[in-house]
């Protein structure tokens, strides 16, 4: 049976370096964290992104997979933020 997407928000922010997007991608490949939808910029020299995933088939829960993507984000010097998408929604209501 396959299972319903569970769908997160990330947002990478911070410096631009050379790697931030292979970094973030490597991670959710290898855990199985599928890429629905990308968005980046880099004004001047600063990188945006933020991208919709499905988490359903990650056999990391989704605590275990917060932490790591903050201890990524610590290592390459950006700030890495993880929501589901219904907190998501709820704080962005007008």
């Amino acid at each position: 049976m396959e299972k319903k997407a569970e769908r997160v928000i990330i947002t990478v922010v911070g410096k631009d370096i050379v790697g931030i997007i292979a970094k973030v991608c490597t991670y959710l490949a290898n855990n199985r964290i599928n890429v629905l939808d990308i968005s980046q910029t880099i004004v001047q020299e600063f990188f945006n992104m933020m991208m919709i995933a499905d988490i359903s088939g990650s056999t990391k829960p989704f605590d275990v997979c917060l932490t790591e993507l903050d201890q990524i984000g610590q290592e390459i010097g950006v700030t890495i933020k993880c929501q589901r998408e219904e907190i998501f929604d709820r704080m962005h209501r007008i």
